[in-house]
């Protein structure tokens, strides 16, 4: 009996049994989400990754409705969350007469990518949007782009920042949103001034994170007239993005010219606006000046229902 080779192949195994329990682990068991009453398509194919959004449309949604839509990003630093962060909102606005969407993004734990690509892919969700707006009985001019933390800034970046692009897709079809709602977003990526806009513990895993200079997938130093209206909802108390970095995103989209409108709320820290947290306070006081922005822009009609039953 030859024991090397059966030592060589009891090595290979325990290796092999080790790399899978790995790949369980970094895979969560909540990976793809199944989110009740959303339609689910694939938006966008990447070698062998394909890319969900899920859809909840209103109860009452008929084939020659042309609805506003609104299309959110969770949040994970670029690199974990999935769609299910905002299940809770897309439900409310569908309650409102929007069809609402919760869109996949690739991010570094799942795929081995940088932020440059989560951008791309938020991108390629607009366009998908716009480009199925008929289909999908959907406003390809009112679209809505929002999203909370790393969300919030790849939405952000669809408004403000031009490039990057997937060059494969039809490019005359715009992915630039009619509007944002961005929730606790990281928008200020750069130095303003010589000062850093983050935890010092930050700043340094930025190149790496964003895969290329963090100034370019800044959407502060990207601000110029003709940005579509935004609404932020921020806690004054997050440590993980300052208020002080969307103040000043706000005052250069003043300065520009756009229109936007910052919340703050005291003492709240980053994610603070999640379904579930503090009793659903934040949750539901973000919808209704969400909503209230919507109807200011025409998107939906009448007063907030917010608590209320669904239908």
């Amino acid at each position: 009996m030859n024991y090397r080779l059966l030592l060589t192949y009891a090595l290979a195994l325990s290796l092999c049994l080790a790399a899978d329990a790995q790949n369980r682990e970094k895979k969560p068991s909540n990976y793809p989400p199944q989110l009740e009453g959303a339609k689910v398509e694939v938006y966008k194919k990447i070698g062998d990754v394909e890319l969900n959004i899920y859809i909840y449309n209103p109860t009452d949604h008929k084939p020659t409705d042309k609805r506003p839509v609104a299309v959110l990003f969770f949040g994970g630093g670029w690199k974990s969350g999935t769609p299910a962060q905002f299940e809770h909102q897309c439900k409310y606005l569908a309650s409102r007469g929007m069809v609402a969407m919760t869109a996949d993004y690739r991010v570094l734990s799942r795929h081995g990518t940088k932020a440059k690509e989560c951008v791309a892919d938020a991108k390629s969700a607009i366009r998908w949007v716009r480009q199925e707006a008929k289909r999908l009985e959907v406003d390809p001019d009112r679209l809505v782009a929002g999203g909370g933390s790393a969300g919030g800034h790849i939405a952000g970046c669809t408004g403000v920042i031009t490039g990057f692009e997937e060059s494969s897709e039809d490019l005359a079809i715009s992915s630039k949103p009619n509007a944002m709602a961005l929730f606790n977003p990281a928008l200020v990526l750069a130095q303003i001034d010589g000062e850093d806009p983050l935890p010092a513990d930050t700043m340094p895993t930025l190149p790496e994170r964003m895969g290329v200079d963090p100034k370019a997938l800044s959407p502060y130093h990207h601000v110029e007239a003709g940005v579509p209206p935004t609404i932020i909802f921020h806690g004054k108390g997050d440590t993980t993005v300052p208020y002080k970095t969307v103040e000043q995103f706000t005052a250069s989209m003043k300065k520009a010219g756009n229109r936007c409108e910052l919340i703050g709320y005291e003492d709240q820290p980053h994610g603070f606006f999640n379904y579930g947290r503090s009793e659903n306070k934040y949750f539901e006081a973000t919808l209704v000046s969400l909503d209230k922005f919507l109807v200011s822009l025409g998107y939906l009609e009448g007063e907030a229902t917010v608590g209320k039953p669904q239908p």
